[in-house]
C-alpha cells in the first residue's frame, strides 16, 4: 500500500522488515512515525522488493526482528550489492500486539463490529503490521535512552 502522490520526502526513513518462512511483511515508516508503506510478500520477493523500496524512499536504516529466521536474513542482507544498515529488536508478541493494531487500523464493520475482538478472524497476513510495530519498538527504544 503507497499513499498517493510523488513528493520527495524530507526526512530519512527506516524500512521494517517481519521475516519468515514462507511470507514477510516490509513497512516504510519516517521518524515522525507516519506509516507511508507496508505491504506481505512471499519470502521469494522480499529482497527484490526491499531494493526496489530504497530506490524509491531514502531508507536510512533496516529493523528487523530478533526471532524466526533473523539470522539468515541478515546475511542476505549483506549480499545486496550495497547493503543497508541493519538494527535487531525484540519481536517477542508482536504477532499478538499486530492483531490488536489490525482492528484498530481496519476497524470491523457491520455486524462484524458487534463480535468480541477475539471471535473475529482476520481476512489477511498482517507481517507488515509486525514491521510497522518492529519500527515503533525500535523508535520507542532511542526515545528512551534519549531521556535518560
Amino acid at each position: 500500500m503507497v499513499p498517493g502522490g510523488s513528493e520527495p520526502l524530507g526526512q530519512p526513513v527506516l524500512l521494517g522488515f517481519d521475516p519468515g518462512r514462507l511470507k514477510c511483511g516490509l513497512a516504510i515508516m519516517g521518524v515522525d512515525r507516519a506509516v507511508l508503506y507496508h505491504e506481505v510478500v512471499t519470502t521469494d520477493r522480499a529482497i527484490a522488493t526491499i531494493e526496489r523500496l530504497r530506490q524509491q524512499f531514502p531508507v536510512s536504516l533496516v529493523v528487523m526482528g530478533n526471532q524466526t529466521t533473523a539470522k539468515e536474513w541478515k546475511q542476505r542482507l549483506s549480499e545486496i550489492p550495497t547493503p543497508p544498515r541493519v538494527m535487531l529488536v525484540d519481536e517477542r508478541y508482536s504477532s499478538l500486539e499486530a492483531r490488536d493494531r489490525y482492528w484498530q487500523m481496519y476497524p470491523p464493520r457491520g455486524l462484524a463490529s458487534f463480535m468480541p475482538r477475539s471471535l473475529r478472524s482476520i481476512p489477511r497476513p498482517i507481517d507488515d503490521i509486525v514491521a510497522i510495530l518492529l519500527i515503533e519498538r525500535y523508535l520507542d527504544r532511542l526515545t528512551e535512552t534519549s531521556e535518560i
